[in-house]
């Protein structure tokens, strides 16, 4: 099997800022689990998707990094009764049991999970995304069914997912109009007024239906679920991911019906489950791509001795956390276009109160604080 090595780099502030991967793991603990798949194409297929809804519980529940789940996903595509890795925080998988109930694929198995204490979300805060609707690039697609609101209804399934699952990422908000790629200015004062770090958007691309007729039984439709996400800096305007989806599955509703892609019965369908996949898919992206990034929280007040950012409790900021000051140092290039440097000062704080989204810090080094301004950033010491 492939050894999974964890990076141990310390790079530079902003787009290239990694946290420092600390090779110090906590104890190993088996994490038995039942993973559950809808049987779409195949019974191959569907126990694959169990094995990796058992492997995700599991890493829930022992705090591992998902964020490394993409490193072992493509060898649970064997079908073994036994799974081994090295370098990586899962050590073993072991395939329990296995049952097919009520159109249903039921796996059970044991895991052996050495989850690291050092973890990119484990050392840093959360980081705010604005969601941006996702779009229907070909309206005439939504017509069987009536679903001209899937680009909304998956937007909103997303952001649930994000919050259901992600482990280095909250929504700060849903933004219903189209974004603009190509003014990065527009992009990045969106994302300021958001306090997001990053934005999200993309589009559905083909939701076509292909007729399977069948000779001693009804017809089934076949419908296509394809879907792109771009990833982009809140602070620069770059794209920093684009990534491609796909998913084909049965539609079980009627040709003529009208289906509320908000209802419980579009969700557990098996059309819908494959909806859902994709949405697992986006996040489980984001955090392979995105979690070892520096959470960036600005300073957006201060008042003699106390500055206030724009990161709270729901990032995971608490009372007594110590963070170190990084002085923004803009400057114009030679083509006219705003570049972002920051430089880091001997400046520390120590979070004194936390609210929701944001939280008011006592600055270490009372007579260097009057040095700080507004758009400053900081950072969270490790270990601290």
């Amino acid at each position: 099997m492939r050894n999974f090595r964890p990076t141990t780099a310390w790079r530079s502030l902003l787009a290239t800022l990694l946290i420092s991967l600390g090779s110090s793991q906590a104890h190993a603990a088996w994490y038995e689990v039942t993973g559950s798949a809808v049987i779409m194409e195949s019974n191959t297929e569907a126990r694959r998707n169990a094995l990796e809804d058992a492997v995700l519980q599991a890493m829930d529940s022992a705090g591992a990094d998902i964020g490394n789940f993409n490193n072992i996903k493509p060898y649970l595509t064997n079908d073994r009764d036994q799974y081994q890795f090295s370098g990586s925080e899962i050590r073993h998988i072991s395939v329990v049991k296995s049952q097919k109930k009520s159109g249903k694929y039921y796996l059970t198995a044991r895991i052996d999970i050495y989850p690291s204490a050092k973890s990119c979300h484990q050392v840093q805060y959360k980081k705010g995304l604005l969601l941006s609707e996702f779009r229907l690039e070909s309206p005439q697609h939504a017509s069987l069914g009536g679903v001209y609101q899937i680009g909304q209804s998956f937007t909103n399934i997303l952001q649930k997912q994000i919050a259901k699952r992600s482990q280095s990422f909250v929504v700060s908000d849903i933004n219903r109009y189209p974004v603009d790629l190509s003014q990065p200015n527009a992009v990045t004062m969106l994302a300021s007024d958001q306090d997001a770090q990053y934005i999200i958007t993309g589009s559905i691309s083909d939701l076509t239906s292909t007729l399977d007729q069948k000779l001693l039984r009804d017809d089934q439709i076949n419908r296509q679920f394809a879907a792109n996400m771009q990833i982009i800096d809140g602070k620069t305007g770059e794209i920093l991911l684009q990534n491609n989806y796909r998913e084909i599955a049965e539609w079980p509703f009627s040709r003529v019906s009208q289906v509320d892609t908000n209802s419980a019965r579009f969700w557990q369908s098996k059309y819908g489950q494959a909806v859902l996949r994709v949405s697992r898919n986006m996040m489980l992206d984001m955090e392979s791509a995105l979690s070892c990034r520096a959470s960036l929280p600005e300073v957006i007040g201060t008042f003699g001795n106390t500055v206030q950012i724009n990161v709270g409790r729901i990032h995971g900021v608490e009372p007594g956390d110590e963070l170190t000051l990084w002085h923004s140092a803009g400057f114009i290039d030679q083509n006219g276009i705003a570049r972002n440097r920051m430089v880091q000062t001997h400046i520390t704080l120590t979070v004194d109160r936390v609210y929701e989204k944001s939280s008011e810090l006592l600055v270490n080094q009372p007579e260097l604080a009057a040095s700080i301004q507004p758009g400053d950033l900081v950072t969270k010491q490790q270990g601290k």
